[in-house]
């Protein structure tokens, strides 16, 4: 290990360090023949230890929290009494171990917020007078300021579109994959980025009262009241330590020997109490991160075993978040000048020379069906509108229906479902036909809901920023029946808030999802393309594109769970079994601290069943599909 890792360790774990440097004082002045030193040293720092765990005790009492501290405290004090020094710095030993562990497992990240205020507007450029725009801090911005909206910025606060028109990308707010078109007069929000045309815009509020900033309010609050989890160990920490107590003054009444309270407290010591828990949570995190699944802490696992509502965003998560091409059509009444694949060459290859945010979603879908693109001359891109180039002999125009139909003839507008949209070809001034997209619905997400139910999932739900049209065409291929659409931010926590039916586990992506999934017992982030701000706020960051690791962390949940409960259960037999050997006094102090090694090692083996998936496909159980192609206008 190197030395700046070393320093690191005992930094975090300074009572680890502080404990085997004690030890290894000990084991010095032993074999220098100094026993009534080592037996000094020995005994001043585990009362040292137990008079600190002692006030930790006291406040944990009068908090009303319930722990394993009074019988470990307890156990070094008996120790050191009957002078058993060795075995109290075992115990001390576990204990730190134990909360090493323990720290390890329910370790959380800390900068939750900073990739949203990282991303959070800084500057505007304000316009006065129709003088050259004056760039102003973004938090200077007032109600009636008027300001430019260069291409693909972020629009700093929330106003009105003044003039013309504008695509805007407000999939970071709305969770909606396809780019919104604006006219003047309509309401633009902060966060949202702005196409490949400059726009100017009236501020109509400040930037502290602004959706963006009021997604970050949401995400703090959310993140702040989250109740914090009890440790697992301490559920059974009453029952178990008056038994200890009740065995070990049986003993010492019996026997009327003080060092048999001692020798049964020895063993009673709740190392696997406090370790089982801890090593399992461990496996459990580490058996997730080799499926793509991050889970943040112990707590977490404790929720996902539990869960009982799954609520899912729609763009991103049910759905791939990327349009891709559902058809072509070519209009009957004439047959269209071209065939289909011809239509989407042609397309794909006028496309090449547009900076439109969709123009690389045509060009996949053609590279998708192996055709080749086209060089092409000539070529003209209209803002927002659509462009024209001169591909093999061929005049193509590409675009929304207004612009093509204005230049071809025979123009038929198409007829779209919920959550599609038409891309309008034209080739030589005749209307070719239309390339409809959509963003479907992933192929594995039926069977992931389905191998929720199975997993004890009581409710589904759907919420999502899109029109009602779309969320319920996607939640009918799911399965689902509870939606909720044209949600912002704050209805999507309030909504998960009023669930009946908890845990609730929440999936999504994008800063759109980041409250949410902040205020849901466990959320769960799409990280492979959703937002950094989302996969920090989440308590579970999914890093592969597969909706079904979703299922699988509820999975790895319950069986961490499971053998948690059977580690610590292990570790409570075996030791009510030492114990009452003790009280008939078969096993002094040391060999007590010896053999409660063993009951350790036993816990900490059971538990480490947790690295294993515990069925032969359970990574694989709802298959994922390969990346589809993207599209769409």
């Amino acid at each position: 290990m190197r030395p700046t890792s070393v320093r690191a360790a005992i930094r975090q774990f300074p009572l680890v360090a502080a404990t085997l440097a004690a030890g290894a004082a000990v084991i010095l002045l032993l074999a220098m023949g100094a026993a009534p030193a080592a037996q000094w040293t020995a005994s001043a720092y585990a009362l040292v230890i137990a008079a600190i765990r002692s006030g930790a005790m006291i406040r944990a009492l009068i908090g009303g929290r319930w722990g394993i501290d009074l019988l470990a405290v307890t156990a070094i004090a008996a120790t050191v009494a009957v002078g058993e020094y060795v075995a109290a710095l075992i115990i001390v030993l576990m204990l730190a171990g134990g909360e090493a562990l323990e720290d390890i497992a329910q370790g959380r990240a800390t900068r939750e917020l900073r990739s949203l205020l990282e991303r959070t507007p800084q500057t505007a450029h304000r316009q006065q007078n129709g003088g050259a725009p004056e760039d102003i801090p973004a938090d200077a911005v007032l109600p009636g300021d008027v300001l430019l909206i260069k291409p693909s910025e972020v629009v700093p606060v929330d106003g009105v579109l003044l003039d013309g028109t504008g695509s805007f990308d407000e999939s970071m707010l709305t969770g909606e994959s396809l780019p919104v078109e604006h006219r003047a007069s309509d309401t633009l929000l902060s966060g949202s980025v702005n196409g490949d045309s400059a726009v100017t815009m009236k501020a109509s509020s400040t930037a502290k009262d602004s959706q963006y900033s009021q997604i970050v309010a949401l995400v703090q609050e959310a993140a702040s009241s989250r109740p914090p989890v009890v440790r697992l160990a301490d559920r059974y920490a009453v029952p178990f330590t008056l038994l200890a107590f009740v065995l070990a003054g049986a003993g010492w009444y019996f026997s009327q020997d003080p060092g048999r309270f001692a020798q049964v407290l020895v063993v009673a010591t709740p190392c696997p109490l406090l370790i089982a828990a801890p090593v399992a949570f461990l496996a459990g995190t580490s058996r997730a991160a080799h499926a793509g699944i991050i889970i943040k802490n112990g707590g977490t696992l404790e929720q996902l075993a539990h869960v009982r509502t799954a609520v899912f965003d729609k763009t991103g998560t049910l759905t791939h978040g990327r349009p891709t091409l559902h058809e072509i059509r070519i209009p009957a009444a004439t047959a269209g000048p071209v065939s289909e694949d011809r239509l989407l060459q042609l397309a794909a290859s006028a496309e090449q020379y547009s900076s439109h945010v969709l123009a690389s979603s045509v060009i996949a879908a053609a590279r998708h069906r192996g055709l080749e693109l086209l060089p092409g001359n000539d070529a003209t891109e209209h803002a927002t509108q659509g462009v024209t180039a001169t591909c093999a002999n061929h005049r193509v125009v590409v675009g929304k229906p207004g612009f093509v139909s204005s230049v071809t003839t025979g123009f038929e507008e198409a007829d779209v479902a919920g959550g599609q949209l038409a891309v309008y070809v034209g080739v030589d001034g005749r209307y070719g036909g239309a390339l409809i997209m959509s963003d479907p619905l992933r192929s594995n997400a039926v069977g992931t809901l389905a191998r929720l139910r199975r997993l004890g999932v009581r409710e589904i739900h759907l919420l999502t920023g899109d029109a009602r049209a779309t969320a319920e065409q996607i939640a009918g291929q799911a399965g689902i029946t509870r939606v909720q659409a044209g949600c912002l931010p704050g209805d999507k926590v309030s909504t998960v808030a009023g669930l009946a039916k908890r845990p609730v586990m929440m999936v999504g992506d994008g800063v759109n999802d980041a409250p949410v999934l902040a205020a849901a017992e466990v959320g769960v982030a799409m990280g492979a393309k959703g937002s950094t701000a989302a996969s920090e706020s989440a308590d579970v960051v999914i890093l592969l594109d597969d909706l079904s690791r979703a299922a699988l962390a509820v999975d790895i949940g319950q069986r961490t769970m499971r053998i948690a409960l059977a580690s610590i259960w292990t570790g409570i037999l075996l030791s009510v079994g030492l114990m009452i050997a003790a009280v008939f006094g078969y096993i002094p102090a040391v060999a007590g601290a010896l053999l409660q090694e063993l009951v350790d090692l036993a816990t900490i083996l059971n538990a480490l069943r947790a690295l294993r998936s515990g069925r032969k496909k359970s990574t694989t159980a709802v298959e994922g599909s390969p990346a589809s192609v993207a599209g769409a206008r």
